[in-house]
């Protein structure tokens, strides 16, 4: 059965509608009952008692009516969501009261005010792809705000009253001391929606008016993105690819924070994984499980640091070792030493750019000779919004915009910005895609590394026949795929570093 071309809110319960196997709903403007191959004659007929009017009847395998669940009930409007919220008592404080470990969202008949506003919150933000949560307390506001393909958005502003308690809330599905308000405190919880996983890491923050309340939400159940389907070009590619085929050495993914730098790093592992190899991590946090690799989670509370946990893996016989990010010294040593007794090694640093993790490395002081001998390649990426195929508007970009992205003014389009419709929410972009820049080791180089060589000479060799970042995404420019905007605001810095 295909997907419901037009639906209406469902009006039996969520838990009855799983329980029983049966949905009621409207497809296509017909009122339809639709009956799991194993739901009984009398769920049906209660369905049609409550629908109060004639309705067709389908019959889904249990799979599909799974999938229908989990569409039909996730598919709610915050904005209704909070006004049923909002009708509740004045009393918020009592409804703080604990929750399991795990929860499904949509199998709750508390009909507790404050639970109802974060269910809904929650939901909307998994239906519009949210990356985060903010929960912003001001004086005379309290404003929710959704990262959503990394833009943050206006969501709600609340009342500021409800500050405390919707921060409380919170801290009780994470498991947090609700009493302490002056300390950051961080914690997790995970919950399903329907048939999808999805895992919260919660952090608060005291501020003036309240405690801050930010959740990432990272889907469990979501597939990994395998290298060829992260959007670099075939020689970004074939190089990336040839450097993690070699039986040792270090591969570098930078980037700032929120620029897909994991998500490369998991696909490149996915594909070494292939079962005749030991590969092991140390990650803070584990964002995806991994079959068949072996994964650390990094807790400084109890000493266990990543130069703690890559000393304690290399006792484990690894072939592959992937280290969520070098951010110190002694880290930075052991990944080296790790390369030169035979180990690949796959990790992240924050730089601007490729040539950039280079100098970071070499300030940490690991010496320019055990670099070049040991560095295999180094990849630079972010992230920019994709157009929205139905409302991107056509227009002539001006000689100047092309030439801050290096364009000439006779290169032809076709070229795109920005307008805004609902099928993107009126920002004009749905999804996004990575920008890559990628340096190979070669001896040239190598040498370079060892004379200390400058950055902007080492950048003006590695990239003689490469696509820098901004060449990337000039590229995806005139393709058709982002808005020159997009381009600029994640490039712009690194164009001034190099300059």
């Amino acid at each position: 059965m295909n997907a419901p071309a037009a639906i209406t809110l469902p009006k039996l319960s969520y838990g009855f509608a799983r329980q029983n196997g049966v949905l009621l709903t409207t497809i296509d403007g017909t009122l339809t009952v639709i009956r799991r191959t194993d739901a009984g004659l009398s769920a049906c007929l209660e369905a049609r008692r409550i629908a109060g009017a004639p309705a067709a009847l389908s019959e889904v395998s249990a799979t599909e009516f799974e999938r229908l669940l989990s569409q039909i009930y996730a598919s709610g409007d915050l904005s209704e969501t909070v006004a049923t919220a909002m009708d509740g008592p004045d009393d918020l404080m009592s409804l703080a009261e604990n929750l399991p470990r795990t929860s499904d969202l949509l199998d709750s008949d508390d009909d507790a005010p404050i639970i109802k506003l974060i269910n809904g919150i929650l939901q909307e933000a998994i239906r519009t792809r949210a990356s985060d949560i903010h929960i912003e307390p001001y004086e005379n506001r309290l404003a929710v705000r959704f990262r959503i393909d990394g833009a943050l958005r206006d969501m709600l502003s609340l009342s500021s009253k409800l500050s405390s308690t919707l921060a409380s809330r919170v801290k009780v599905m994470a498991q947090l001391d609700i009493a302490k308000k002056r300390v950051p405190q961080d914690g997790r919880f995970s919950l399903n929606l329907g048939e999808r996983a999805i895992d919260v890491r919660v952090s608060t923050l005291p501020s003036q008016y309240g405690e801050r309340v930010v959740m990432r939400l990272l889907e469990k159940t979501a597939a990994l993105m395998n290298l060829s389907d992260l959007g670099m070009d075939v020689g970004t590619l074939a190089a990336f690819k040839a450097a993690l085929a070699k039986p040792n050495g270090i591969v570098l993914v930078t980037g700032p924070t929120g620029s897909g730098k994991t998500t490369t790093l998991y696909g490149a592992v996915s594909g070494l994984n292939d079962g005749s190899r030991n590969i092991l991590t140390v990650e803070d946090p584990v964002e995806y499980a991994l079959d068949g690799v072996g994964q650390t989670q990094v807790n400084d509370k109890v000493g266990m640091s990543f130069a703690a946990g890559l000393r304690a893996i290399l006792r484990q016989d690894p072939d592959i070792v992937m280290i969520g990010e070098i951010r110190d010294p002694e880290t930075a040593e052991i990944a080296v030493q790790s390369a030169l007794t035979g180990h690949m090694v796959l990790s992240t640093v924050h730089t601007n750019s490729a040539i950039g993790a280079i100098t970071r490395l070499r300030d940490m002081g690991i010496e320019p000779f055990l670099l070049a001998s040991t560095v295999t390649a180094v990849v630079a990426q972010r992230l920019v919004r994709r157009l929205c195929g139905t409302c991107k508007q056509g227009y002539t970009p001006t000689p100047a915009e092309l030439s801050e992205l290096d364009l000439s003014a006779k290169t032809s389009g076709p070229y795109f910005r920005a307008k805004g419709c609902n099928a993107c929410q009126n920002t004009g972009y749905v999804g996004r895609l990575g920008l890559y820049e990628v340096v190979s080791m070669d001896d040239d180089l190598r040498a370079m590394i060892h004379e200390n060589a400058s950055e902007t000479a080492m950048e003006a060799h590695a990239f003689t026949s490469r696509e820098t970042l901004l060449q990337s995404g000039a590229r995806h420019f005139q393709n058709g795929l982002t808005s020159s905007d997009d381009v600029l605001r994640v490039c712009r810095g690194n164009m001034v570093e190099g300059a």
